[in-house]
């Protein structure tokens, strides 16, 4: 890290984690000998933290308050590095739905007739409780519909990549792309253009 870079600044944290580092520091204080492991003194601090009177827990929120208002002002004056997206090639071949998402895509319109005012995360959820309770020979048909859109995606991008062989790969693709093409590369006797 050079002189220039600036740190990041510390994210801002909620009235309850004031409340466990004050609580945690008068415990340790209190029973310096006693050592609780994290579930146990989370537990305790959650209990504390309920039985606590509103007027405490308004110093605390103020607290809160005072340390969001210190991160909103330390991030505008931020000028340290922001990652930049990758831009992706329009031309690349997309990724193919995996045999669940193709799944959830015929059922999602059932499912938002049926309950119109779900949100989106509500129909997801119970999509994923359809497929959990999907027996292996209903799966069959999704999964073969992903395995074909697969080897079509796999036969697109080594067209895609044949096309222009000197261009940088704009994007890394999944773990299992990256170990296909490490095994494309460690094959012998084909042509550096090819093992891209």
């Amino acid at each position: 890290m050079g002189k220039d870079t600036q740190l990041r600044p510390k994210v801002n944290v909620s009235s309850y984690i004031h409340f466990m580092l004050n609580y945690r520091n008068k415990f340790k204080e209190q029973q310096p000998n006693t050592y609780l492991g994290f579930q146990e003194f989370s537990r305790k601090c959650s209990e504390k933290w309920r039985s606590i009177s509103k007027h405490e827990k308004a110093k605390y929120e103020a607290l809160a308050k005072l340390d969001k208002a210190r991160y909103q002002e330390e991030m505008m004056n931020f000028v340290g590095k922001r990652k930049k997206r990758r831009k992706r090639d329009p031309q690349a071949p997309r990724q193919p739905p995996s045999s669940f998402m193709l799944f959830s895509q015929d059922h999602y319109a059932q499912l938002k007739r049926e309950n119109p005012n779900w949100s989106v995360v509500q129909v997801a959820k119970a999509t994923g409780k359809m497929w959990s309770t999907t027996t292996a020979a209903d799966k069959q048909p999704y999964e073969q519909r992903a395995s074909l859109l697969r080897t079509k995606y796999f036969q697109d991008l080594d067209a895609y990549r044949q096309q222009c062989p000197n261009r940088k790969r704009s994007f890394q693709g999944s773990a299992r792309t990256r170990c296909r093409n490490r095994r494309i590369r460690e094959t012998p006797g084909r042509p550096m253009c090819q093992r891209m």
